[in-house]
This record gives C-alpha cells, sequence and structure tokens, in this order.
C-alpha cells in the first residue's frame, strides 16, 4: 500500500505559516519569559541563597531557608494571619455581590446608580482609602465620636489584637465588592430567561428560582469569583502597610508584608525569596484549583443543557 505524499506546495504553506505564526508569537513570549519566567526562576534560585543582590555576596546554602521557615513561630503565626484573613474576606467578598447583582439585575429605581456606587471602590487607589480608613478608625476618629453619641466607649480598633483585623477585612470587602459584583452581573446575562418564565409556570417561588436555576447557572462564575478573590487577597500589602503595619503584636502581619519585612528591612532576601516561593506555589494551587473546578463546571452544565430539565 503506497502513501500519498501531500504537494509540494503544500508543505511550504504549512511551514511558512508556522514561521510567520512563531514570528508573531515572539514578541508576547519574549516579554513573558524577560519579566515573568525569569523572575520566577530567579526567585527559585534566590530561595536557596544568603547574602546580598549581587553575585559575589550570593552565596549557596541549600534549604537552610525553608527550614527557617518551618522552625519559625513568627511565620506559623503569619500563615495563620494570612488564612484567617483570607478566609473571612472571600466569603462576605463572594456572598454580598452575588446578592446585590441578584437584585440589581432586575428593574428596580436607581439601579444604574447603585451600580456605579457599588463598582466605585473598587477603581479607587488602596493607599488613598488606607488613609481614610485609619482616619475614619481612630480612637479620636468620626467612629469613635458617632459611637459616643449612643453611650458607647471609644473602641482603639487599631491597637487592638482583637480588632484591628476585622478592620483590615471589612476595608478588603468593601475594596472587593464592586470587582465581583459586576462579574455575576455578566454571569446572570448569560442565563437565558426562558428558564424563569418556564419555572414561574411551574409555580416556583423566587428562593427556589435562585437556588435551581440562577446558582447552578453561576457555578462557573462562583469558581471564578472565589479562586480571584483568593489571590487577591493572598497579595494584600497595602492596607497593612498604611494602616497599621503588622501591629498590634504582629496580629495583622500578612505573608506579603512578611516578605516585604524580611526582604527590605531586615535584608534577608533569601529568606523572603523563599516565603515568596510558598506564596507563589500557594497562588499555583489556587490556579489549577480554579482550571479543575471550571472545566467540571461546564461539563455539568452542558449536561443539563442537554437533558434540557430544571428540577424543582
Amino acid at each position: 500500500m503506497t502513501v500519498e505524499k501531500p504537494p509540494r506546495s503544500t508543505l511550504i504553506n504549512v511551514d511558512n505559516d508556522t514561521i510567520a505564526a512563531w514570528l508573531f508569537l515572539a514578541p508576547a513570549l519574549l516579554l513573558l519569559g524577560l519579566f515573568v519566567l525569569y523572575p520566577i526562576a530567579y526567585l527559585f534560585y534566590l530561595s536557596f541563597t544568603t547574602g546580598s543582590f549581587t553575585r559575589a555576596g550570593i552565596h549557596w546554602i541549600g534549604l537552610r531557608n525553608y527550614w527557617r521557615l518551618l522552625l519559625n513561630p513568627d511565620f506559623g503565626q503569619i500563615l495563620g494571619n494570612t488564612a484567617y484573613f483570607t478566609v473571612a474576606t472571600v466569603i462576605p467578598s463572594v456572598v454580598l455581590p452575588l446578592g446585590l447583582a441578584v437584585l440589581l439585575d432586575r428593574a428596580i429605581v436607581l439601579r444604574d446608580f447603585l451600580r456605579a456606587a457599588y463598582f466605585l471602590p473598587s477603581i479607587t487607589s488602596m493607599v488613598a482609602v488606607g488613609l481614610g480608613w485609619r482616619w475614619l478608625f481612630q480612637t479620636e476618629g468620626p467612629l469613635n465620636h458617632w459611637l459616643a453619641v449612643f453611650g458607647v466607649n471609644p473602641i482603639p480598633w487599631l491597637s487592638s489584637t482583637t480588632w484591628a483585623m476585622p478592620v483590615l477585612i471589612l476595608l478588603s470587602v468593601w475594596k472587593q465588592l464592586g470587582f465581583n459584583l459586576v462579574v455575576f452581573l455578566a454571569g446572570l446575562q448569560t442565563i437565558p430567561k426562558s428558564r424563569y418564565e418556564a419555572a414561574e409556570l411551574d409555580g416556583a417561588d423566587s428562593w427556589q428560582q435562585f437556588w435551581y436555576i440562577t446558582l447552578p447557572g453561576l457555578r462557573s462564575t462562583l469558581v471564578f469569583t472565589t479562586v480571584t478573590t483568593a489571590i487577591f487577597t493572598l497579595r494584600s500589602f497595602e492596607q497593612v502597610y498604611v494602616i497599621t503595619g503588622g501591629g498590634p503584636l504582629n496580629t495583622t502581619n500578612l505573608l506579603v508584608y512578611y516578605i516585604y519585612e524580611q526582604a527590605f528591612a531586615q535584608f534577608d532576601f533569601g529568606y523572603a525569596a523563599a516565603a515568596a516561593t510558598l506564596l507563589l506555589v500557594i497562588a499555583f494551587v489556587l490556579v489549577f484549583v480554579q482550571m479543575k473546578l471550571s472545566g467540571e463546571s461546564e461539563g455539568r452544565g452542558q449536561k443539563a443543557e442537554g437533558k434540557g430539565v430544571v428540577g424543582f
């Protein structure tokens, strides 16, 4: 049996197309390698060293920086602070925008104004917002002044080990709310209105429509919003730097601020690089989870559309 070879002109066209594709991709690949891949590789290398940035001052020490991370009780507290801050920020940052998006997707009074008002914090500088919140939550600030009207004693919000972290969490939720709201509003537009009309004909109330139509229709959007909010929260730095400086008693010191302190205050670049590598691994794990869950959500959505049945 003989196999016919494609015409020579076809081979030439395929080769030319491949060369053209690589030429168009080359600038993007060059920038990606220069500003993403090389810094990641250098960070990983730096985590196995000690000394300054200069090549003459760097000494290879193997896994000692990682052992220091594991044995350092302060780092354990930092991880606990970061986990608490992330979970306490992500949950309301997903639930509140979801509820607001469902309400603002309907024809209500001042809908466009409310959408713009909720989105405004997400485009405001975190440093400027942080300065405003620090002034608001000072012991002699406006908030305690308003509380005093109702007979509440002044609360040391930013110097209290109990209240300092909730202030940062409240700021982060407020800052993230607008972006997630827009994402959920976009997701709601992808759900066919005919499903709600059919549900109303079947006698489904608003809660049943939300539970059996809205939530399944927003499954992939929920995954995306949750994971991206977690990543944004993990790299929180400005609010800690501007408002609390990691205090009081290290209770608001988060992982990124800890890396900054070790690198640019203690000049322990290798140790800081090891902590940054751990943060990078956590971010990669979250991205992998998002891709995995998004793929499963799309598969379930296609199966549901294939069946064409919504049960109540």
